[in-house]
């Protein structure tokens, strides 16, 4: 079954995206963070730029949670993606 879920973007991935949030039906065949962003890649030349790296230099939330690409989306309302926060 689709499901509906909002995406949210920060910093550069919004920039390469062009957008900072967009409401989408995910395929049923994606269950884990991992497998959104390979669908995101597959979504245009701005998806495939911004989630070129995979899950090594973006990272998600879902729900405001950090999660690691293994995460299930099956429950996701919102997923969160931006690049790894550096500390100074």
């Amino acid at each position: 079954m689709d499901r509906a879920v909002k995406l949210k973007y920060f910093a550069w991935v919004r920039e390469k995206v062009g957008r900072a949030e967009e409401d989408v039906t995910l395929p049923a065949s994606i269950a884990t963070v991992a497998d959104l962003i390979i669908w995101q890649r597959s979504r245009g030349p701005e998806y495939a730029d911004a989630f070129a790296a995979g899950q090594r230099v973006v990272r998600a939330a879902i729900d405001q949670t950090h999660v690691k690409p293994e995460a299930s989306v099956m429950s996701a309302r919102e997923i969160a993606f931006f690049p790894p926060v550096t500390g100074g």
